[in-house]
């Protein structure tokens, strides 16, 4: 089974998910880029809620806040300490070089791009991905977690396998599209939220159990 008919499967299953991650603005995407790392969208959500009640949604917002009270404001998150100081980071760094227009930002060429935001620090390959994706809106498609759970299971790739090396496997069997890499990897993170669990996967009512060796397996334990 290759990418694409993963793709089919689960678009059928779920339906259109479009561009999966919620937004109201670019910037919005980098802070929630940042937060997101090790915590649930569901506890990035309420950090959100935070800043947004606080009127703290600008690089400018960001940048002058006192350190104490953005981590208390962003603590539901998890990690706020560090967390607070990747935003103050980025926040910093667009208000210096973009004088806090983050449209200049991401219009930027996707490579140049790519590799602007990797030299900041607390920015690694998924977040910076994920910046492209949905804040430049640009074809970069974001490999996280969930992705590597999925495709090990089927076995499709081996447990071990490298950010790059997966990405690569995945963008070779889909159209380079837009649409289709942002509408993709939402479909994996709701089979991975919903069903392809970490802990106690459901897979009886996974759509992808026919083709999946871990959900055969599991069925045969539980019968």
């Amino acid at each position: 089974m290759n990418s694409f008919q993963i793709y089919t499967i689960l678009r059928y299953h779920f339906g259109e998910v479009g561009s999966w991650w919620p937004k109201e603005n670019p910037f919005e995407v980098i802070i929630g880029s940042i937060l997101t790392q090790q915590s649930s969208w569901t506890n990035v959500e309420k950090a959100l809620i935070n800043l947004k009640k606080a009127n703290v949604m600008t690089p400018k917002d960001i940048a002058i806040m006192p350190i104490e009270d953005l981590k208390q404001i962003i603590k539901p998150s998890g990690f706020f300490n560090q967390k607070s100081e990747r935003l103050k980071d980025i926040s910093k760094y667009i208000l210096e070089k973009y004088e806090g227009d983050v449209s200049l930002l991401i219009k930027n060429d996707k490579k140049y791009l790519r590799e602007e935001l990797l030299k900041l620090k607390g920015i690694g390959r998924e977040t910076a991905d994920s910046i492209i994706l949905y804040a430049a809106e640009q074809d970069e498609f974001v490999v996280d977690a969930y992705t590597k759970r999925i495709y090990s299971r089927l076995k499709i790739v081996r447990e071990d396998i490298g950010y790059e090396d997966l990405k690569k496997h995945i963008t070779e069997e889909i159209p380079k599209d837009l649409i289709i890499y942002q509408e993709f990897h939402g479909l994996i993170v709701l089979l991975g939220k919903n069903y392809c669990k970490k802990n106690n996967p459901i897979c009886k009512d996974c759509p992808l159990h026919l083709k999946c060796d871990f959900s055969i397996s599991n069925s045969v334990n539980f019968c």
